[in-house]
Order: C-alpha cells, then sequence, then structure tokens
C-alpha cells in the first residue's frame, strides 16, 4: 500500500517575488516578471529580455564565506528550500534525520560558475582555477547544500531531465516517501541560466522571444503571435510529507500529491513528438497512477512554454487524454508571467497548482489576446478566475524528450 503524502510547506525565488506568497499575489494579479536584461550586455543578441530574479540578498540566507563557495542556482535552492523548512514548521534532529531527504534538482547547474572559471582558465592559466570549481559546477549540489545546511540524512539526489527537472524531483521524493524510504523530502528545482553562454546557445537555436521592444507582452502561450520562450531563473522548494507524520506533529497541510507520471517521447532532441504522443502518454500514466478518473480533473498548469510546436502539442496531447472533458476543464500557462525557469520551473509550478486548489482561484495566461486556431482550449485567459477544483495537473516536458507529470488534490481532513 502506497502511504499518502502531503505538502507542508513551500519556498519560492521567483521573477515575479522572492516568497511563496508574494510570488501567488503577482500570478492571481497577472503581472509579469519580464523585463529588459541586466545580468549582462545583450546588445549583440538576438534576444534581450529575461525573467530575472530581482532584489535577491543571499546574506539572508546564507553566510558570506558560503556566498563565495556556491552557484547562484544553490543560492537560490538554498533560499527556497529555508522558506520551505519555515513555512512547514519543520524541526530536522539527529532522531529524524535519517527520515529526512532532499530531492532539488537542477537542468544545466552552475553555468556562471564554467563561465567565470572558464575565463580564468584562459587568462591566468590552470593554477588560478577555483578549487571549488567543480563542486560549484556540479548540478547535483543544491540537494547536497541543502543537505548540509539541515542534516537531513535521508534519501538525498538530483533529478537532471532538462526542462521537466522539477517535477521529476518531485515525483521521485513522492515515491520515495509512499515507499517508506522517508518521512519527508525537501524537493523542487533550482536555476540560474540567465547568462551568456544559455543565450547565445538558445538564441542561436531560435528558441526565444524576439519581442525586446515589448518584455512584458513576450511570453504569450497559446496565443497565435507567440515566437518563443522567455529564459527566466529562481527556484521552487516543497515540503513532502507522509500523512500521518504531518498530522501528528500539527502541519498545517496545503494539498496532497496523489499521483506521478512520466514518458519519453523517444523522438527528437527538442522538438516534442507529433500530435503530443509522448506528453498524453505521459499525463495518462499520471491518472493510473493516482487512480482517478479524466473527468475528476480540473485544472492543468500547463507547460505553456509560449512555443509553436510546444504549446500546440500539449493541446493535442490534452485532448487526446481527456476527450470532451478537455473543453470542460481549464488550463493556464504561468509562463506567461514567469518565463521560462527550465529545471525549476516544475517546483514553482507545483506551488502555483497546489495554492490554486487552496485558494480555489486559477492563475491566468496572461497576453492570450489572439488565440491560435489550433489551441483551443479554455485557457484562462488575462484575468485570475475563481474556480470549484478539487484534483489538479502539472505537467513538464524537457529537451531530449523527458515528459512528468504530477497530480494533486484539494486536502480535505
Amino acid at each position: 500500500m502506497k502511504r499518502r503524502v502531503v505538502i507542508t510547506g513551500v519556498g519560492v525565488i521567483s521573477p515575479v517575488g522572492n516568497d511563496a506568497q508574494t510570488f501567488w499575489n503577482s500570478l492571481l494579479e497577472g503581472k509579469s516578471g519580464i523585463d529588459r536584461l541586466t545580468a549582462f550586455d545583450a546588445t549583440d543578441y538576438p534576444t534581450q529580455i529575461a525573467g530575472e530574479v530581482k532584489d535577491f540578498n543571499p546574506e539572508l540566507y546564507m553566510d558570506k564565506k558560503e556566498i563565495r563557495r556556491t552557484d547562484r542556482f544553490v543560492q537560490f535552492g538554498l533560499a527556497a528550500a529555508k522558506m520551505a523548512v519555515e513555512d512547514a514548521k519543520l524541526e530536522i534532529t539527529p532522531e529524524n534525520a535519517e527520515r529526512v531527504g532532499v530531492y532539488i534538482g537542477s537542468g544545466i547547474g552552475g553555468l556562471s560558475t564554467w563561465e567565470e572559471q572558464h575565463s580564468v582558465l584562459l587568462e591566468k592559466g590552470p593554477r588560478r582555477v577555483s578549487p571549488f570549481f567543480i563542486p560549484m559546477l556540479i548540478a547535483n549540489m543544491a540537494s547536497g547544500a541543502v543537505s548540509i545546511q539541515y542534516g537531513a540524512k535521508g534519501p538525498t539526489s538530483s533529478a537532471i531531465t532538462a526542462c521537466a527537472t522539477g517535477t521529476n524531483a518531485i515525483g521521485d521524493a513522492l515515491r520515495l516517501i509512499q515507499f517508506d524510504h522517508a518521512d519527508v523530502m525537501i524537493a523542487g528545482g533550482a536555476e540560474a541560466t540567465v547568462r551568456p553562454m544559455a543565450f547565445a546557445g538558445f538564441c542561436s537555436a531560435k528558441a526565444m522571444s524576439t519581442r525586446n521592444d515589448e518584455p512584458q507582452k513576450a511570453s504569450r502561450p497559446f496565443d497565435k503571435d507567440r515566437d518563443g520562450f522567455v529564459m527566466g531563473e529562481g527556484a521552487g522548494v516543497l515540503i513532502l510529507e507522509e500523512l500521518e507524520h504531518a498530522k501528528k506533529r500539527g502541519a498545517n497541510i496545503i494539498a496532497e500529491v496523489i499521483g506521478y507520471g512520466m514518458s519519453a517521447d523517444a523522438h527528437h532532441i527538442t522538438s516534442p513528438s507529433p500530435g503530443g504522443e509522448g506528453a498524453a502518454r505521459c499525463m495518462k500514466n499520471a491518472l493510473r497512477d493516482a487512480g482517478i478518473d479524466p473527468t475528476e480533473v480540473g485544472y492543468i498548469n500547463a507547460h505553456g512554454t509560449s512555443t509553436d510546436q510546444g504549446d500546440i502539442a500539449e493541446t493535442q496531447a490534452i485532448k487526446d487524454v481527456f476527450g470532451e472533458h478537455a473543453y470542460k476543464l481549464a488550463v493556464s500557462s504561468t509562463k506567461s508571467m514567469t518565463g521560462h525557469l527550465l529545471g525549476a520551473t516544475g517546483g514553482i509550478e507545483a506551488i502555483a497548482t497546489a495554492f490554486a486548489l487552496r485558494d480555489q482561484v486559477l492563475p491566468p495566461t496572461i497576453n492570450l489576446e489572439n488565440p491560435d486556431p489550433e489551441c483551443d482550449l479554455d485557457y484562462v485567459p488575462n484575468h485570475a478566475r475563481k474556480a470549484t477544483v478539487h484534483v489538479a495537473v502539472s505537467n513538464t516536458f524537457g529537451f531530449g524528450g523527458h515528459n512528468a507529470t504530477v497530480i494533486l488534490k484539494r486536502y480535505e481532513a
């Protein structure tokens, strides 16, 4: 028998707020966190906009020595984890440490560290490269740093599945609790890739929006005038906890996690499989795992990246899975406001989905002004909407054909 798992705390660092409630309020208000780049001079880049994290002070979450030895993505992960642990009122002690684990993923890892230390190598030689280069670079280090910070000695690992990373981390953590390998997991994703190399690569692939004159309108999922995704950065971390463990300590329960699905497109390194076939199988696997009928789902927080192929494929996948019910449920993409946080997107979007269930209000898809005829579902256009929803889905699909879905349920004691 699988044990029941609930969410008891969350933490967010994002382009629309550096705490969970500010993040959520911004989504409901339809605020865009996308603006002109400030991290570096983008004059020579076709794309000059991003969803940057603003006013982030790592000294609020770690000491100066630790800051010098950690990449920005690790700092985001540590900050979000600290907020999540405090939100859950979780105490990790020598007595329970072996039953508390960490599963925070990153799609790319320490890109800023790589760029900086590569310059040192070329300009000053190999002896001047930092001895902390490798531990600052590797993508598992957000999990490692959080484990060390809190003395969490349970199962600790890291997913690396491109844009599906955060959802895979949450789903894998869910399994560890369901099958009694842990009682609590600190899970999610962290990413900090608003960097010259990442922009150069994505621009060369013509994947990002070039609507530089209207940054706030650049991310427009399901709109026929969309022209690519907008890069974001940040972290989303959740405290997953076995239900009886949470109840015993009087924890506040935000939502229940009831299903997890994965699949592979086995098609192309960047393009989705025709008709969204892989994404459809992923959602079907999650529904089967949750043991629910598709008609029970009332809301989908879509992957919805604002790319031409991706938005159409996800729409087709939803129709495949839900049939006529696809036109009765609500779908929205919060990437219209945050941009695409790559490996962190599954973390912040799972939190948005949980809050939608908690508050019974759905975040909108902003900038949906001219709907694509091939995207003909209810995308909650431009304004948040009150709704009665008991079950919700969060989708993420990544380069390499990686698909991941989690299903959340409104918790009722």
